[in-house]
């Protein structure tokens, strides 16, 4: 058994929670870092057993444009610094993975600019996909390249060039023997190539026992990257999604029918890495329409099979809302003397700590086959079998209290872990109330441990008024251990414009004998969607998730992954 197996992440981007500035003027180093040292006693409270910190490293803006694998960014300090707070993790029973960002580089990276001093007699010129110093670029270089998203400021690597992949096989050797990471999350991992990631899953072999390989995946047949050859795990968006919508929607089956999904396309012997936010995506207590709907959904991520994660800040119920053209309010700086007595005082967070501490003393949750017991769309019910024992999970998102009447096998009584309720079994059965917009899971009493106890009771209405961000202006831009001082979160203001109706795209026919990766952005979406029509109707998400991709790598990968 691996220790990710057992693993609750907390997640955290550390250029936001620091309150490090949006650009690097590559200065003295400004030991920002340090300031983490309090959360991770907070972490471990909460009942997380492993970090999941990054971008760290040499970067120009928000961290994904690398220009120095192996040097600590300057905003947030020196390579001793992450030394210490990973030794620092570690005694305190903490694993810690870090970002990697190997699709990539920055334009001050050193290969692309050798490429920019010597152009056609840089011995780098072929690290860079497609550079062709017959074109230009948005900077005026005088030569052109492929890049990642559209965004010329990131310079997309040769893959297939073994100097590339030797260099960045070096970098997690190093990042190992430097820092003692236990992992690495992959960006970008759908536009990986293959063999370049069967290489990174050699070194991962070779460097640590049990060392993790993590990649950011979104659409597509997950068993692709996540297998014994490349990624032990990869992101569960799919899940992502059927969480949030299928409390807003009153719609169980939806989520239902992801989990079925999903493992008919992994088996369930592979875990994958839950989550309901991350530093992309808005914080769950914004996308729910119903803010005590944040009990029932953080209780299902923390049953339902798979790796649970919680990204920073949102144990204590603060909002995020996407903006145009910058997700800055999603990675707020947070003061942690504002957070210190939050297990007491935010129901938010007592509800986080309290499944924490259940999912550590319950190996059913980490180990136990998933059976679903009953489902309707306001209230669901499942269990998670181990050694003979059942653990059950009861969720409601409706506005009325139900009943449920659950098989649940030969214990005598369960225990529900969150209220402390009990109730008998009988004829290999229980009936349990379930409160409206609540959840609760039962334990059979012998298995229950009495290292946690139960909070009785949580009430989530509203976002907690305690919620802080640190105020620009007031930021230390010198070296200190301090944690600035903090304002009240405002609400991202929201301006309103003219939206015009959406044109339906013109009618794209697929030539099926062209090469996948011969095929404009258009045909690779339509080819998509004629898949999924095989497979069955095409709803208005699944319509819309393939017309916002627009990656032709991403695009390639999604439809290859089709079986």
């Amino acid at each position: 058994m691996a220790w990710y197996e057992e693993a609750v992440f907390y997640h955290i981007y550390p250029l936001g929670l620091t309150g490090a500035p949006k650009q690097n003027s590559y200065g003295e180093p400004v030991h920002r870092l340090n300031t983490l040292f309090p959360w991770i006693s907070h972490i471990r409270e909460i009942g997380c057993n492993a970090i999941y910190i990054g971008p760290l490293f040499e970067s120009v803006g928000h961290g994904y444009e690398t220009t120095d694998y192996k040097k600590l960014d300057s905003r947030l300090g020196t390579n001793e610094d992450l030394t210490h707070f990973v030794s620092e993790c570690h005694k305190q029973g903490l694993r810690v993975i870090l970002d990697g960002v190997f699709n990539h580089t920055g334009r001050d990276f050193f290969a692309f600019q050798d490429i920019k001093n010597h152009r056609e007699n840089s011995q780098y010129k072929d690290w860079y996909c497609n550079v062709n110093f017959g074109g230009n670029n948005s900077y005026n270089d005088g030569f052109s390249y492929e890049n990642w998203g559209g965004h010329d400021l990131l310079v997309k690597l040769n893959q297939h060039n073994p100097a590339v992949k030797e260099y960045i096989c070096d970098v997690i050797r190093f990042w190992v023997s430097e820092f003692d990471i236990d992992g690495i999350r992959l960006d970008a991992a759908d536009v990986l190539d293959f063999d370049y990631m069967k290489a990174l899953r050699h070194v991962a072999n070779e460097v640590k026992p049990d060392f993790w390989l993590m990649g950011e995946v979104i659409h597509g047949n997950y068993s692709r990257w996540a297998n014994d050859g490349t990624l032990h795990s990869v992101t569960n968006y799919m899940l992502h999604k059927a969480l949030y919508s299928g409390h807003n929607d009153h719609n169980y089956f939806e989520i239902a029918h992801t989990i079925k999904y999903v493992n008919d396309m992994v088996g369930s012997n592979l875990k994958l890495y839950s989550f309901v936010d991350n530093h992309d995506v808005e914080r769950i207590y914004t996308k729910l329409n119903n803010k005590a709907h944040f009990l029932p959904v953080h209780v299902m991520l923390y049953t339902l099979p798979g790796i649970p994660s919680l990204y920073y800040g949102s144990e204590f119920g603060i909002e995020g809302r996407k903006e145009l053209f910058s997700d800055d309010s999603l990675r707020p700086a947070l003061n942690y003397e504002d957070y210190k007595d939050a297990i007491d005082t935010n129901p938010c967070t007592k509800l986080i700590a309290a499944l924490g501490k259940i999912r550590q003393n319950t190996p059913a949750l980490c180990y136990g086959d998933y059976r679903e017991l009953e489902l309707q769309t306001t209230h669901y019910a499942y269990a998670r079998g181990l050694d003979g024992k059942s653990v059950i999970t009861t969720v409601n998102n409706g506005d009325n209290d139900v009943c449920m009447d659950l098989v649940c096998g030969g214990s005598v009584e369960y225990v529900g872990a969150l209220t402390g309720e009990r109730v008998s079994v009988n004829g290999g059965r229980i009936q349990v109330r379930m409160p409206a917009n609540s959840g609760e899971i039962w334990i059979p009493a012998e298995i229950c441990s009495e290292s946690f106890a139960p909070i009785k009771t949580v009430e989530i209405e509203k976002t907690p008024e305690s919620v802080k961000v640190v105020e620009e202006s007031k930021k230390e831009e010198t070296l200190t251990v301090e944690v600035p001082k903090t304002k009240s979160v405002e609400q991202p203001k929201v301006e309103l414009v003219n939206v015009q109706e959406e044109k339906k795209p013109e009618e794209v026919v697929v030539d099926w004998n062209k090469r996948y990766e011969d095929m404009t952005v258009e045909e690779l979406q339509e080819a998509i969607l004629e898949k999924m029509r095989r497979n069955g109707p095409v709803t208005d998400y699944m319509l819309g998730t393939v017309r916002e991709n627009t990656h032709h790598d991403s695009l390639v990968n999604w439809v290859k992954s089709f079986q």
